[in-house]
């Protein structure tokens, strides 16, 4: 795909738009090796098929007209899924409780870890309320271990992958 990064940045405020329209939230927008995926979000019941159809339709009809992108690329829309990955510092709080397994880096020696606990959400700085972005360079993830009981906080800004870990 010949698409700059920044003529993506241009035109993913329309997505947000047409998802917007259709009752979904653009959680992200990913374009790798000739696949732009759409991941829609529905908080209040999850993402249904028609929904997916619908932005799609939508979403490729506005890349259409925007003459997005010189090559040929596939568009997918999809939900996060049951394993989802935590895109936004609120993902924390939202899904306080649940299991998850996070990847940190150490930003001194460059090592990774992962960690599998309880999330307990986002520790922000004192006297900063809770918004989407607010106080984010300095925040927390907050997490728990089921079978020790400890709690951990990593700095959001070391969490380079974080996702939901399946229960049943």
């Amino acid at each position: 795909m010949s698409a700059a990064p920044s003529r993506l940045a241009e035109v993913i405020p329309e997505l947000e738009s047409v998802a917007a329209a259709s009752g979904c939230e653009l959680l992200a927008v990913e374009l790798k090796g000739g696949v732009m995926r759409l991941i829609l979000d529905k908080p209040e019941g999850g993402v249904t098929l028609a929904d997916c159809e619908h932005v799609s339709r939508q979403a490729s009809a506005l890349l259409d007209v925007l003459d997005f992108g010189a090559g040929r690329y596939v568009l997918e829309v999809s939900s996060p899924g049951l394993d989802r990955q935590l895109y936004r510092p609120q993902d924390y709080d939202r899904f306080a409780g649940r299991l998850a397994r996070v990847t940190m880096q150490d930003p001194e020696t460059g090592k990774k870890k992962t960690v599998v606990a309880r999330l307990a959400g986002l520790r922000r700085p004192a006297g900063v309320a809770g918004g989407e972005t607010a106080g984010a360079e300095e925040a927390e993830v907050v997490l728990k271990d089921d079978r020790s009981g400890e709690t951990q906080a990593i700095p959001l800004k070391n969490v380079k992958l974080a996702r939901l870990e399946i229960e049943l």
